[in-house]
């Protein structure tokens, strides 16, 4: 009977090593996502503003970064620049940087998410879509 019992035990022990392990590996990986350092893969949407006019100002690009990031975005590229957690918007209207590199119109966002969370964030009553809409970007 004692040696069932150790052996049980160590089998218990084995199992919450190894469910230690996957959710560290996991966290791992989100971390990467995250920080920009692993690619990221799955589903998700893309939004293009045209922006004709060159009235998108950086903070309405960050804006949106922060509507598809609060809706659950994993990943997101801005004009092939990757979003990480430090990334940072500057420069004007028409002028906009990320990180210090120069994009234009059309601004191309590809987002890493369940799309059927993505989406309705953007349209929400004033939220980016709108505000785009009203910029006629």
């Amino acid at each position: 009977q004692r040696l069932d019992d150790q052996r049980t035990e160590l089998e218990n022990s084995s199992d919450q090593a190894e469910e230690a392990r996957k959710q560290t590996l996991e966290k791992e990986r989100q971390l990467g996502i995250l920080a920009g350092t692993v690619a990221a893969q799955g589903p998700g949407i893309t939004l293009t503003i045209t922006d004709p006019a060159r009235a998108v100002a950086p903070d309405m690009l960050l804006d949106a970064i922060q509507e598809l990031r609060a809706a659950g975005a994993e990943a997101i590229e801005v004009n092939g620049v990757r979003v990480v957690a430090n990334t940072y918007f500057s420069g004007d209207a028409g002028d906009v940087q990320v990180d210090g590199k120069k994009i234009e119109a059309p601004y191309e966002f590809a987002v890493i998410g369940k799309p059927q969370d993505l989406e309705p964030a953007l349209n929400i009553p004033g939220g980016v879509v709108q505000t785009l809409e009203k910029e006629q970007a």
